[in-house]
């Protein structure tokens, strides 16, 4: 188990907004996140990272209980973030981008080569500004510089958002390489076709609470899921 939450609760000041999560993350897989906007999704990915630890509750990573640690102790036992709205550096060029967020060194380490194998547009882009990037480029770029850190588990707030479906294929196909490859994923989307083709388990978050849990077969069958808590 590389990550495991255990009955958190989160607040913003007096805004209760996890209201008893419970989740697993087995090493190797990609777990979904969906759910509609403000239900606590970000939220979540936040508690963890350590933005915003929870009131309540634990959270171990790799075993080690990272409930109230701060953020950059937890960035340095290989966990990863893709924040929600890509967040590079806008006046820095690709290449830049990328040296920025390096970290570790030796065989395994993720590197400029490794990066480009999984997104050889980069590799054409190298010299370009992030903020000469296409939408679907700043997002695999923000995808590479987490993976610099060279994390065990990558945490990704809605890769898909504002993209194209095209776009949205192409880091879907991105995400199963990277699992491929032994890295752990938990994805939080609010897009369902793309968490049901990306995902190995899938849980719905509704006002701070997981409504439902099961196989990405079994939410697409579900309509009733869909239809209350997703609006699809």
């Amino acid at each position: 188990m590389i990550l495991k939450i255990k009955d958190i609760h989160t607040y913003y000041g007096e805004s209760y907004v996890l209201q008893g999560i419970s989740l697993n993350v087995e090493k190797g897989t990609i777990v979904g996140i969906l759910g509609r906007n403000g239900m606590g999704k970000t939220t979540l990915i936040r508690s963890i990272i350590g933005f915003t630890p929870p009131r309540r509750g634990e959270i171990f990573f790799k075993d080690v209980d990272i409930t109230h640690m701060p953020s950059h102790k937890i960035v340095k036992m290989n966990l990863g973030l893709v924040p929600q709205g890509r967040r590079i550096f806008p006046s820095l060029s690709v290449l830049e981008n990328l040296r920025v967020g390096a970290r570790g060194q030796g065989s395994d380490a993720w590197n400029e080569d490794k990066i480009y194998e999984v997104f050889p547009v980069l590799e054409e882009r190298g010299l370009h500004k992030g903020n000469q990037l296409s939408g679907g480029e700043q997002q695999m770029l923000a995808i590479a510089r987490a993976l610099m850190g060279n994390p065990e588990l990558l945490l990704m707030d809605e890769p898909g958002e504002g993209l194209a479906p095209m776009l949205v294929q192409k880091i879907g196909e991105a995400i199963l390489q990277l699992k491929e490859r032994g890295l752990s994923i938990l994805l939080v989307e609010q897009n369902l076709p793309f968490a049901i083709e990306t995902s190995d388990y899938i849980h719905v978050l509704s006002k701070g609470m997981i409504v439902h849990s099961s196989t990405p077969k079994a939410l697409w069958e579900n309509e009733e899921v869909k239809a209350r808590h997703l609006g699809v």
